[in-house]
């Protein structure tokens, strides 16, 4: 239905194409992303700024209480853009030798397709070495999706000189479904490497917001590494400057992306540049003071969109790490990135 209501509207501004410039570029924009627009889930840029998002078995990993916050609003310049929010908090309990967090976000869709989720997580923490730990996550999500049917547009309602004008045939058949999912996810780490490995969507539940319609969402799986690499020493007078290269890699419904990049952290301040495959360069921006954390980065769109037309899309994070009376004795915290 999606592709025809498309098709439909593309004719229609086809018409109008010096009055509806920028409708007509949003729905090419939809024509060249596919169905992805529609099966894939939002993700952030600051992949380490929300890290229960990017796999449940970061829950605890800081130890004392935490608290991550994140907006992205996507390709600005086009009419109906991406907006993502998530917010999560999360931390270790020695009782049960793992980290507890609560995940809410929700995204919208050009305007018309709204998902909201709230997650629950559990990450088991053991030390298998001197050297090295084992971190294991499951998540529980209950799903919310909405479609606004209003904001749809259908091929009776065209005439071919006015445009618009009439009222179509075609009935409301549903609008919203909500559905529980699962997810889990591994991390292995010392004081300078990690890597990790996230399966979403374990339970493929039915996420189609028609009635008597089955959509399955597929399983997405992610993998991903990163390292804290200090360069020169540290004294009284002066801070070491930290690398933290970095390699996210994803599959989801047939599609692939991979990002790479590197930040470098000097003192409180860090900044940051990545690559995201046929896609966007990204940059990073932020302070760190430890307690507190701010992150920006901006997205140059790097494929056939090209900046001009889709605006690029800006994020900003936030981070609040909690006080506690004190960590376990045989705790370690992980060495990831600050943003």
């Amino acid at each position: 239905m999606i592709k025809i209501i498309t098709f439909t509207l593309l004719y229609y501004m086809y018409l109008k194409t010096k009055q509806n410039m920028k409708q007509l570029l949003s729905v090419l924009m939809l024509l060249i992303i596919g169905k992805g627009a529609f099966a894939q889930d939002l993700e952030f840029t600051q992949f380490y700024a929300s890290p229960i998002y990017l796999n449940p078995a970061f829950a605890g990993s800081h130890g004392c209480p935490r608290f991550t916050a994140i907006h992205r609003d996507q390709w600005t310049n086009i009419s109906g853009s991406y907006i993502s929010t998530a917010a999560s908090y999360d931390q270790y309990f020695k009782n049960i030798s793992g980290g507890i967090g609560i995940l809410a976000s929700n995204d919208i869709q050009a305007k018309t397709i709204n998902t909201s989720t709230i997650n629950f997580i559990y990450s088991y923490h053991v030390n298998l070495n001197r050297k090295w730990t084992l971190m294991f996550g499951a998540k529980a999500t209950w799903c919310q999706k909405f479609l606004d049917w209003d904001k749809l547009t259908f091929g009776d309602q065209i005439d071919p000189f006015r445009g618009f004008i009439f009222s179509t045939g075609d009935k409301k058949r549903g609008g919203s479904r909500g559905f529980f999912d699962v997810s889990s996810g591994i991390v292995l780490f010392n004081k300078i490497f990690n890597i990790g490995f996230a399966a979403n969507h374990l339970a493929t539940p039915n996420q189609s917001m028609i009635l008597g319609e089955n959509s399955k969402l597929p399983m997405r799986f992610t993998a991903h590494a990163s390292a804290n690499i200090p360069v020169g020493a540290q004294s009284k007078y002066s801070n070491s400057t930290t690398i933290m290269p970095s390699i996210i890699w994803s599959y989801h419904d047939g599609f692939y992306q991979m990002n790479v990049g590197t930040y470098i952290k000097f003192s409180n301040f860090t900044m940051g540049a990545w690559y995201r495959s046929k896609d966007a360069f990204i940059l990073t921006f932020g302070i760190n003071t430890g307690k507190f954390k701010l992150g920006y980065s901006y997205d140059v769109t790097a494929s056939r969109l090209n900046n001009g037309v889709s605006g690029g899309a800006h994020e900003i994070s936030l981070g609040l790490n909690l006080h506690c009376k004190s960590k376990p004795q045989k705790f370690r915290t992980i060495a990831c990135p600050s943003f």
